[in-house]
């Protein structure tokens, strides 16, 4: 590895969210991983929440997990998937989180005598989080969530900024991902909402280094010589980030922009190392060009934020991206009550999803679904709560349990198929109560799930707090259900499958916060092949 000091690159965004700051950031993060540097990325999110886990999908997007059971914003999942490694706590800061650790701080006498300020005791909170790892990795890549003059993270920026006066001015470089829109009315780029998220930029103390234009198209040269002029940058540092049909394509379009150039000369960094990623554009050059296309359904009650099930359509990418297979997913609103139209929809599929969630609304419709594919023969792969969801479904139709449900939904059911362990019983707090994190699971050899996977042991990340009930599976099994994973103890049911279906299997865990764009997980590539092959028939 190269030696160097350790250096920070620290990225913001303006004019509006959802600009691919994290893409920006994963991509800029691979880069530097493929040139020889150590680089660990980390985001800070300015609400007040300590961690992820309570926010409705529809607010943020999917809720990611980390291995050490890290509620986190799915922007960690990018990163994850990009650099093809297992983060932890560390890179994900939150607004809440800060606050709790100072309050915690207080009460014990840490500052006595002193009174609490944003500045100094929150922005060296905020340093001595980041430099925590600084011993460790080459280059912190920083991601602040949000855009610059929000309330919630202008305390971070200036943290960001202080930081920058305790090291060398060629130890930090601030990357800003801005917004340059082409009206249709008028036919060009327009420069004003990136001078103007600058200018406030600017009035926060901090003058960005490299300028991350999102266009719907590439740059124009005069347009960046304007840019460059009225935001005081070198032309070479303002690049352009317009859309590319894949988004795995990214690190490319960097590269020709020089975004590699640019930094290293602000950090005064060797690229020794060309990287190389041929792997990778392989993989990009798969999805691109696929010899076969799929559609997949998604039944869920989030279909109107895509990003609540991100992780899922990321892992179908991946497992197409090897098998040369292209999938459309196919969002279907399973609060839609007329059973008819998502039956419909499902018709048109070649394979369904039903991912995770949580409470009652929806969860009949994902039941109709199920129903459909277990008695069609469609190929099913339940996530979570999908599990949930086809053991409730096989214990009404298959074993005669008439209205068996999940505690959750109805606790008084007359057949608690699904229900809390007793230590889950006696939890009052909601946030970071759930089973969360990597656990092992034990896998039955003889089974579907052992095929999939070709071990006896494997780790997978869970996020639940329901469970299979023990007192039902003798009943299930006796009707062809097979509970084919189980925890290390073999108190807990972790994978069930139905045999007398050509695929029919659900995890209690989420095998798609571990695949991996260059290493896709088994379950997802198992089920997209019995996808091609219902298509096939």
């Amino acid at each position: 590895m190269i030696k160097i000091l350790h250096k920070y690159i620290i990225v913001t965004g303006g004019v509006l969210s959802g600009l691919g700051k994290g893409l920006f950031a994963a991509s800029l993060a691979k880069l530097l991983e493929a040139s020889g540097f150590r680089t660990t990325p980390i985001k800070f999110d300015g609400y007040l929440n300590v961690d992820a886990g309570t926010i409705n999908p529809f607010k943020h997007g999917e809720v990611f997990v980390l291995d050490d059971g890290t509620e986190t914003d799915m922007d960690l999942g990018e990163y994850e998937r990009f650099l093809n490694k297992s983060l932890d706590s560390w890179s994900s800061l939150t607004g809440g989180q800060i606050f709790h650790l100072i309050i915690e701080k207080e009460r014990q006498g840490e500052f006595l005598g002193q009174d609490i300020q944003f500045i100094p005791h929150v922005t060296n909170e905020i340093i001595q989080w980041i430099r925590q790892k600084d011993e460790v990795t080459d280059i912190t890549l920083v991601e602040v969530g949000g855009t610059v003059g929000d309330i919630e993270n202008s305390y971070f920026i200036e943290a960001m900024r202080q930081l920058s006066l305790k090291v060398n001015s060629t130890d930090l470089c601030w990357v800003h991902v801005t917004l340059v829109p082409t009206l249709k009315v008028v036919g060009e780029q327009k420069t004003k909402p990136t001078q103007t998220s600058v200018k406030i930029l600017q009035g926060m103390g901090v003058q960005p280094d490299i300028l991350l234009c999102r266009t719907d198209s590439p740059l124009s040269e005069d347009v960046r010589e304007k840019i460059a002029m009225f935001c005081n940058v070198p032309i070479n540092n303002v690049i352009s980030g317009h859309d590319i049909p894949v988004t795995y394509n990214y690190p490319f379009l960097l590269i020709e922009e020089n975004i590699l150039n640019s930094v290293s000369q602000k950090l005064n960094l060797k690229i020794q190392k060309i990287p190389n990623l041929d792997k990778w554009k392989e993989l990009v050059f798969s999805i691109s060009y696929p010899t076969e296309k799929l559609r997949v359904g998604l039944g869920g009650k989030y279909t109107q934020l895509g990003d609540a099930y991100v992780s899922v359509t990321k892992a179908l990418t991946h497992a197409g991206a090897h098998l040369g297979v292209g999938i459309t997913p196919v969002l279907i609103e399973t609060t839609d009550e007329n059973n008819h139209e998502i039956i419909d929809e499902l018709s048109r599929c070649d394979g369904l999803i039903i991912p995770g969630g949580f409470g009652l609304r929806g969860i009949e419709g994902k039941i109709r679904l199920i129903k459909e594919t277990r008695e069609k023969g469609i190929p099913f792969l339940g996530l979570c709560l999908g599990l949930q969801c086809a053991i409730i479904e096989f214990a009404r139709n298959v074993c005669g349990l008439e209205n068996a449900n999940s505690t959750e939904f109805d606790l008084h059911t007359e057949y608690p198929v699904i229900d809390l362990l007793p230590s889950q019983k006696k939890v009052y707090r909601k946030g970071g109560t759930m089973r969360l994190g990597s656990y092992p699971v034990k896998i039955q050899e003889g089974t579907l799930a052992h095929q999939i996977y070709e071990q006896t042991i494997i780790h997978e990340r869970f996020r639940h707090r329901y469970e299979i009930n023990p007192d039902y599976l003798t009943q299930f099994e006796s009707h062809g259900f097979v509970f084919s994973g189980k925890s290390a103890d073999e108190s807990v049911v972790h994978i069930g499958e139905y045999h007398n279906h050509p695929f029919f299997i659900g995890t209690q865990y989420h095998p798609e916060f571990l695949s991996r764009f260059e290493n896709p997980s088994p379950i997802f590539l198992a089920f997209v092949r019995a996808c091609q092959k219902y298509k096939r028939r």
